[in-house]
């Protein structure tokens, strides 16, 4: 398999949140699936202060021409100044799933 199917990873503040962008990417199109999981707690820095909070993970299944897309409607409805977007390569899977993740992006 090539790097043509990625995973993006993002946190959002609320459940809420979360299936509200999950809910958007896959409407338009952008995205085959998303999942919500959580809530997990998240350390981080921010403004100097160590920092503690609930936040529930959205994994989006897509493909890399559809990364910019992607992102930009992250920043365009995400809550926080700014949001963890990251992509991860799908290096490999089953023949048939990632036929799915392609015909559903399109």
């Amino acid at each position: 398999m090539s790097e043509t199917y990625i995973q993006i990873q993002t946190t959002c503040s609320s459940e809420e949140e979360a299936k509200n962008l999950a809910a958007i990417v896959v409407d338009r199109r952008l995205a085959a699936c998303v999942q919500v999981t959580g809530p997990v707690t998240s350390t981080y820095r921010w403004e100097n202060q160590l920092e503690t909070s609930q936040e529930w993970l959205c994994l989006i299944k897509t493909t890399n021409e559809r990364f910019p897309a992607v992102r930009d409607t992250i920043l365009d409805v995400h809550s926080y100044d700014m949001p963890q977007i990251i992509s991860l390569p799908i290096i490999d899977g089953s023949d048939a799933y990632l036929e799915w993740i392609e015909d559903q992006t399109r």
